[in-house]
């Protein structure tokens, strides 16, 4: 059996925009009808040409098979990748093709070999879904169970979308999820056709933004507003954590921009506990009267304090 490249049978380019292809088929197919056209072989190309639009204009059949045509060419000698499973949920009934389900072996080994049961009837494997799933971090390390509804394409006994259903499930999300993780539901994507299992449900884990935390891998980073004297002093203040509020120590001298570490206060993971960040941010206030203002003045000349000294070793 030979590789068909349904691109060269319309002629037309691999990025082909839905509108040309229409035309070229349509044009193609007037060409080949078997009713009208004078061709020797008129009515093998008019099913040629109405197999590449089949395929072509389903983007699901054609996202599969730019696939698999990436590593052949026109003519070449093809056998299906041992791995192959169609499943893409494309949509088998062609309004324009005429010529029912007659396809190609080519057609029939991408598309419908996992195609046909043994009772002959059509099957295949139901389409895996992926699904992007929001979660507060406060709910990625209690663990929690989530409702979640989506929906799914109805299918006849031939493939074809014929409606769509809506399914609610009661996800259980595992304790310490992270950003990105992939969840896997066997068996609650796409019901199969046929006698075939239906497909898998994959949710992706995406974690909302807080508003006091900022994630880095499983450490938390909180920001920490200070005093110029708490930072100058230091000082106990509250910060808070994922499980309620901490006492912490501010070193006398603290600069704007350093970190003080807090164990075992960030995310819980497959690697363990991580740690939350405080982030030291000195605030100044608001210019204040005059008493203030000179208290400020007195300050600058007893500490005789140059940030810039550095400067003049350049």
């Amino acid at each position: 059996m030979d590789f068909k490249d349904y691109y060269e049978v319309l002629g037309v380019a691999p990025d082909v925009d839905d509108k040309t292809l229409k035309t070229t088929y349509r044009k193609l197919a007037r060409k080949y009808h078997p009713d009208v056209s004078k061709e020797a072989d008129a009515e093998a190309r008019f099913k040629e040409v109405a197999e590449a639009y089949d395929v072509l204009r389903d983007p699901h059949k054609r996202a599969e098979y730019d696939q698999v045509r990436l590593y052949q060419q026109q003519g070449e000698r093809f056998q299906v990748p041992p791995d192959w499973q169609p499943g893409s949920g494309a949509d088998y009934s062609d309004p324009h093709a005429g010529f029912g389900q007659d396809y190609s072996d080519f057609f029939e080994s991408l598309f419908g070999a996992a195609g046909r049961s043994q009772q002959g009837g059509f099957a295949r494997r139901g389409r895996d879904i992926e699904l992007e799933l929001p979660l507060f971090l406060e709910e990625s390390q209690a663990g929690s169970t989530k409702p979640l509804s989506f929906s799914l394409p109805q299918r006849d006994e031939l493939g074809r979308r014929v409606g769509e259903t809506t399914k609610t499930l009661n996800v259980k999300i595992p304790a310490g999820s992270t950003d990105g993780e992939r969840i896997r539901l066997k068996g609650q994507g796409e019901p199969g056709i046929g006698s075939a299992e239906p497909g898998d449900l994959y949710l992706v884990i995406r974690l909302v933004p807080h508003p006091l935390f900022d994630v880095d891998g499983q450490d938390l980073v909180v920001s920490v507003p200070l005093a110029p004297w708490e930072a100058a002093l230091g000082a106990k203040v509250q910060v808070p954590t994922l499980d309620g509020q901490i006492m912490l120590s501010i070193p006398p001298g603290s600069q704007n921009g350093a970190r003080l570490r807090v164990r075992g206060k960030g995310l819980a993971g497959k690697n363990g506990q991580g740690d939350l960040h405080a982030l030291i941010k000195v605030v100044m206030p608001l210019k204040g009267d005059e008493a203030t203002q000179a208290l400020w003045r007195q300050l600058a000349e007893r500490a005789a304090f140059d940030p810039r000294q550095d400067w003049r070793k350049v």
